[in-house]
């Protein structure tokens, strides 16, 4: 079984920026792409950013591309979310989860589905 568990999260003002933890137990071939959803109240749930772990291989969303970054640190089983240039509309809980990907390309922040999810971080952006 894979625990994830997120950290990170907060209220900042616009333009400020917050960097979100997801720590893993363990990778499996189940749990090889990461990725970072978010929730905003009376929305569905947007993969936003994606990494497949052991590779050089991200993707995101188009509504965060230049502002957020994913990386990955194995010897800690940690992947990261830095988010820059925050706005209001970045407002939501934000979960990490983890899926298995046969290749890089194949994890994508388009799809919804997960092997596992985390407790969830909430992330407030005030203008």
């Amino acid at each position: 079984q894979v625990q994830l568990v997120e950290s990170g999260g907060g209220s900042v003002q616009a333009g400020g920026s917050l960097r979100l933890s997801c720590a893993t137990s363990s990778y499996t071939y189940s749990s090889n792409c990461m990725v970072w959803f978010r929730q905003a109240p009376g929305k569905e749930r947007e993969g936003v950013a994606g990494i497949y772990i052991g590779a050089d291989s991200t993707d995101y969303a188009d509504s965060v591309k230049g502002r957020f970054t994913i990386s990955q640190d194995n010897a800690k089983n940690t992947v990261y979310l830095q988010m820059n240039s925050l706005k209001p509309e970045d407002t939501a809980m934000y979960y990490c989860a983890a899926r298995g990907a046969g290749y890089a390309g194949s994890c994508r922040v388009s799809s919804k589905a997960a092997n596992y999810w985390g407790q969830g971080t909430q992330v407030t952006v005030s203008s």
